[in-house]
């Protein structure tokens, strides 16, 4: 399949580095969507995907001259995505849960909101949708990373090895276990 951009990532990465700002818009077009994917499928929850998302993109920005070519593009974004999903996770068990039995009678009772992205989609559709977020979320994360990369993202393995840091026979180790875990979770 022939590449149907212009310029690889790397060459983008290249020419943003040396002040071409609108190779940053190049790069943040390409990857935007599949960004905010894999971090919504990380975190579970739209708001803190678009924040982790915005962190993410300003640090690609800021942080434009840390990058060097021995690794991919793709590579280091991920590795950047990854590592503040897991921060906002970690922030997230740490943050005190206000439970229902401990609310007082003065205490404001909120409506949940409807986050239906889609109203037109079918019942059946939303369901399996959510039935397989909710078994991701079962997952740990040292599972959860990997399957969404390459299931979701459709990365290589070794792509993969190298944005968890972790060597390649530990990845596919964890991709199977996690598929194991899903479609047993699934099959309830």
């Amino acid at each position: 399949m022939a590449n149907q951009f212009q310029f690889t990532d790397e060459e983008l990465m290249a020419r943003f580095q040396s002040g071409d700002e609108n190779a940053y818009n190049e790069i943040v077009f390409r990857y935007r969507d599949r960004l905010m994917n894999f971090i919504y499928r990380f975190v579970n929850d739209v708001e803190l995907a678009e924040d982790v998302l915005q962190d993410t993109l300003v640090k690609i920005f800021t942080h434009r001259h840390y990058y060097k070519e021995i690794a991919k593009v793709s590579t280091w974004i991920y590795t950047i995505a990854g590592n503040f999903s897991k921060t906002e996770l970690r922030k997230r068990k740490r943050r005190k849960i206000t439970q229902l039995s401990h609310m007082g009678k003065d205490d404001k009772v909120y409506e949940i909101p409807d986050i239906e992205r889609e109203p037109d989609r079918g019942v059946h559709v939303q369901f399996s949708e959510q039935k397989i977020q909710n078994a991701l979320q079962s997952l740990p994360s040292h599972f959860r990373s990997p399957v969404i990369l390459r299931d979701i993202q459709e990365l290589s393995y070794k792509d993969i090895s190298k944005i968890l840091d972790v060597p390649l026979g530990t990845v596919k180790s964890r991709i199977n276990r996690a598929r194991q875990q899903l479609k047993s979770t699934l099959k309830e």
